[in-house]
């Protein structure tokens, strides 16, 4: 048997309970799967896949790659008619081309005791051209309700073997039953791909002999394998996550080696020390990391850090990013120095150059952002990468350096970034797998410091400091429009009356941000009573995690703390009624604390509220934790309150 990798990314138990009474056996239609129209194990999903099946193999007449698909989905309320559309996407280049045929479809709806079966007319299969290499074949189920049960099936064939099929286990409905077959032959070797969280049900393979022959007695035998998962969730997208291509369960294909009958191996999948070889070799890349910039200016700082700090600010004051990425696309230091903007391979090889010729140590990076996925680390697959960025060694500390950005510090990275490992390119000494990690904790903190004068109404200073990621919004909202900044502050909090803005951090560029200003903030009486909610600025408005379960981690992206302090001034002519109750609370291992207290100092209230996020990325397994966590905090902003009386 031929030697493949199933790569387990991340893997986590999942079940629901199948209801009994759909039929997921197999694509036939039962009066059962028509006649229930509940599903208890989820009861937020508008349809239901309640029978998928895939198989794919190499046809031994025309060689080309031959898929077959059969589903089957209940239509369980309006929101779910979406799914009786289908796109089927082929692609074509030049006279190869992918066909699609035998398109087969049937919507099945009861009317009193009677099945009424309603047939996809062919006039109602349409295509479309999506762009010059791709188009979709398109159709919609007819007569589709409420409770409709649909089946649909149809044939690809595609002349692009290299590219083998892959199948989704896992949508944003639940599925009963998924099942995918394969048949590959013993001269296509594969890397195979699970990615995902949820385990296979059935995982097994067999050798066919001759599976295929060829003219001349040539003739190879296949490995033919069976994938399923059963009961598997629907997915549902939650903030503080990259791409949900990253957590889909599905299975992927990389070709490796072909064994030509005539004896002759073509390796198709290059170790890095191939890929080093070719990128910098690459006109379009890395000749591009050699063009001579020395004439673009001068940095005449002796120091080291100063100089390249120089450099940085140079590059991302005088370049401005047009939003592509295209890192291996058409490249021009040249054309960037003439027009003063680009893409990001041009803006940050042009950083690396200028570094470079100015005696400080640099390589490139690629990497993957949050939007694109994950990259596979098995073997290189350099499609998967979509950005560039410089790493900087400065007195034996190193510095990971964008220049895209003007109001990113030296040394932090767009939050874009941060999506796992990056690949050091080092065509001296071969690439590496590099961590793309802020080093420092974000943090943001108001100190409020306030009196209540004689007339009720809450007067003085507020202090914000934030840096890192925490800063960023801040700085980009205030120095790009700083006369409207103030407005936007007395909109966000209209009860609150704004003077006396000022910011005392250095600039745009700096890693914190620092603001202050005077306030006036009426208190609520109520019966001789004063009330005061003493959290005049929410560090967090609701709680975001809100689902049952969640397989998929929960990913900040950065370490950071939040910290409010208020303290108020009671001029001794109030007595407290009533002050919060003291929270303390920590996230499991220590992962996260959260401080509240209030206290009587001399005359002064004195409130802390402090919580910090220890990791920037949490597995699943703290999700129901993290919930009741931000549950806490939240809680706590809206619902605390200070009640006083006059003496």
């Amino acid at each position: 048997m031929k030697t493949f990798y199933l790569t387990y990314f991340l893997i986590a138990s999942f079940c629901i309970q199948a209801q009994s009474n759909f039929n997921s056996k197999d694509y036939s239609v039962t009066l059962d799967d028509i006649q229930t129209n509940v599903f208890d194990q989820d009861s937020t999903a508008n349809a239901i896949v309640l029978y998928e099946y895939g198989k794919s193999y190499i046809d031994d007449q025309t060689f080309n790659l031959v898929s077959e698909v059969k589903r089957k989905i209940k239509i369980l309320n309006s929101n779910g008619f979406d799914k009786a559309t289908i796109s089927i996407v082929l692609h074509q280049d030049g006279s190869k081309k992918e066909i699609i045929k035998n398109i087969m479809a049937t919507t099945y709806n009861l009317n009193g005791t009677s099945v009424i079966h309603t047939k996809l007319r062919d006039s109602d299969i349409y295509k479309e051209q999506y762009n010059t290499k791709n188009t979709i074949t398109k159709f919609t189920l007819p007569n589709v309700k409420e409770g409709s049960v649909i089946t649909y099936s149809y044939t690809t064939e595609s002349p692009y073997i290299y590219n083998y099929q892959g199948w989704e286990f896992q949508d944003d409905i639940p599925k009963l039953y998924s099942e995918y077959n394969t048949s590959i032959p013993a001269n296509y070797e594969y890397h195979i791909k699970l990615v995902g969280f949820l385990k296979l049900k059935v995982n097994e393979s067999a050798i066919e002999s001759t599976c295929i022959t060829v003219r001349g007695g040539g003739y190879a035998d296949c490995t033919v394998s069976k994938y399923v998962m059963e009961d598997v969730p629907a997915f549902i997208e939650e903030d503080y996550m990259t791409t949900k291509d990253n957590y889909l369960s599905k299975l992927g294909y990389e070709l490796n080696t072909v064994k030509l009958f005539d004896g002759r191996i073509d390796k198709i999948s290059k170790t890095w020390k191939d890929v080093d070889k070719e990128l910098k070799s690459d006109s379009r890349f890395g000749r591009q990391l050699s063009v001579n910039v020395s004439n673009e200016s001068v940095f005449p700082e002796t120091d080291p850090l100063k100089r390249a700090e120089s450099i940085y600010a140079y590059v991302q004051n005088k370049f401005t990013w047009n939003e592509k990425y295209n890192i291996f696309g058409d490249i021009s230091i040249k054309d960037l120095m003439k027009t003063k903007s680009g893409n990001v391979s041009e803006i940050n090889i042009l950083l690396h150059n200028l570094l470079e010729e100015n005696n400080i140590e640099v390589l490139p990076v690629l990497l993957s952002t949050r939007a694109n996925g994950f990259t596979t680390k098995l073997f290189p697959v350099i499609s998967e990468f979509n950005y560039l960025i410089v790493q900087a060694t400065i007195n034996n500390q190193t510095y990971l350096l964008d220049a895209t950005d003007p109001y990113m510090s030296f040394g932090e990275l767009p939050f874009r970034c941060l999506n796992g490992d990056g690949r050091l390119l080092d065509f001296k000494n071969g690439s590496t797998w590099i961590e793309i990690s802020p080093k420092k904790t974000s943090t943001i903190q108001y100190k409020v410091d306030l009196k209540l004068e004689e007339n009720d109404l809450l007067v003085g200073k507020v202090n914000v400091n934030a840096t890192g990621y925490h800063a960023y919004p801040l700085k980009k909202s205030y120095y790009s429009n700083q006369s409207e900044y103030l407005k936007q502050y007395q909109e966000k909090y209209n009860l609150i009356t704004f003077s006396d803005h000022k910011v005392t951090s250095k600039d745009k560029t700096s890693f914190d941000y620092q603001e202050e200003f005077t306030i006036e903030y009426p208190t609520e009486n109520i019966n001789e009573n004063l009330y005061i909610n003493p959290f005049l600025f929410k560090l967090m408005s609701e709680n975001p995690f809100k689902l049952k379960d969640r397989t998929y981690p929960i990913d900040f992206g950065y370490k950071d703390a939040y910290l409010y302090t208020l303290k108020i001034d009671l001029n001794n002519n109030y007595e407290i009624l009533e002050i919060p109750e003291e929270v303390n609370m920590s996230l499991p291992n220590n992962k996260g604390l959260l401080i509240f207290s209030t206290k009587i100092i001399d005359n002064d209230l004195v409130l802390y509220f402090k919580f910090t996020f220890n990791e920037p990325i949490y597995n699943p397994e703290y999700y129901e934790s993290l919930k009741v966590f931000m549950s806490t905090i939240v809680d706590a902003q809206k619902n605390s309150l200070i009640v006083l009386k006059h003496k």
